[in-house]
């Protein structure tokens, strides 16, 4: 049965039901976001985490905020505006997140002259509105990126992008999973992605579920699999893209990306049209998060490091958009990304 990533139980009182991926690929737990703080919480530690599942759950937040009795609508929009400024310090860097708060504060502005009432059904009808254009963004890019995928590929993957990172099938993974019910056959190949394995923990749990063939890989291992001819499409998702097609994924993406271009593999990333950024015109402009250094030294738990040793981990980094065969959205494709290509790609 699919994971339902994101959901939503219940009225305008209800709560948000997120999949705690901190507990994965062991046990399937879930967690239940009551409260604001709460959120902020599952968003920070990753136990909700891919950029279009982040701007899901956070669109959920202004309804939670909007719970608590109020006499005028006026009370109620204050507590919104202050649960999105505070939801947006959970992570800087997967713009969905901040594209997701804006769309409900613009929501709640718009209907500020309701009652308590009304006001608090239109934020649950537009968070929920928010979900259901994820789940059909997903089974378009599906499509799309499918097109990329032949009979008997060796797809390699980075990180996790299937319905683990979304509210529905998936970016990256929709196309694999979409030409698997194309009956293509084909194998997936999964960077474990280090530090904290998502790839391995996440990407290989969703793949064997769908029953889809799958090597785990250490990281250290494209480039030699690569060497073998036995990649023949690398695929990844983003977590923000910038006007000029420049890319911002997991911390190790742009390293797969130059050993692709060396072998001269296709690389193809799919991602929502939310994940864009266009007032940024390069990755340059793109913050980056840096976590804590224990994620390295002691990930999980258990000391792999010297105590007291240094370490630098950000948690993304971005490929140019010269290393990119291809962006797959919703919309459609972008053929060797440039800053007019994308321009063109959201003209009306």
């Amino acid at each position: 049965m699919p994971v339902k990533t994101v959901e939503w139980r219940g009225g305008v009182d209800g709560f948000l039901r997120l999949v705690d991926q901190t507990r994965l690929p062991t046990e399937l737990v879930y967690v239940d976001a009551k409260s604001i703080e709460r959120l902020w919480h599952a968003i920070q530690r990753l136990e909700v985490r891919g950029a279009p599942a982040i701007g899901v759950a956070a669109a959920f937040g202004p309804v939670i905020a909007a719970q608590k009795p109020a006499v005028e609508t006026r009370a109620l929009l204050a507590r919104v505006e202050k649960a999105c400024n505070y939801l947006a310090t959970s992570r800087p860097t997967a713009v969905n997140l901040f594209w997701a708060l804006e769309r409900m504060r613009a929501e709640a502005r718009r209907n500020a002259g309701l009652s308590p009432a009304a006001f608090r059904k239109s934020l649950l009808a537009e968070a929920k509105a928010l979900l259901r254009e994820d789940v059909d963004m997903c089974r378009r890019m599906g499509r799309f990126g499918a097109t990329f995928i032949k009979g008997g590929m060796g797809i390699l993957t980075h990180c996790n992008a299937g319905a683990l990172a979304t509210a529905g099938m998936g970016t990256a993974l929709a196309s694999v999973f979409t030409a698997r019910r194309q009956k293509k056959r084909i194998h997936v190949f999964s960077d474990e992605t280090r530090p904290l394995l998502q790839g391995a923990r996440l990407t290989m749990w969703e793949l064997m579920r769908e029953r889809v063939p799958c090597t785990l890989l250490c990281d250290n291992m494209a480039a030699q699999v690569m060497k073998e001819g036995r990649v023949h499409l690398v695929v990844t998702g983003a977590d923000r893209i910038a006007a000029n097609g420049d890319a911002a994924n997991k911390i190790g993406t742009y390293g797969v990306a130059v050993l692709a271009k060396y072998h001269r593999i296709p690389m193809v990333i799919v991602a929502p049209s939310s994940t864009f950024d266009l007032s940024i015109a390069s990755g340059r402009e793109i913050p980056i998060e840096e976590r804590g250094a224990h994620e390295v030294v002691e990930p999980f738990g258990r000391r792999t490091a010297p105590a007291g040793a240094h370490a630098y981990c950000p948690a993304f980094d971005v490929t140019p958009h010269e290393l990119i065969t291809a962006i797959v959205t919703e919309r459609g494709i972008i053929r060797a990304p440039n800053a007019a290509r994308v321009r063109a790609h959201f003209r009306p």
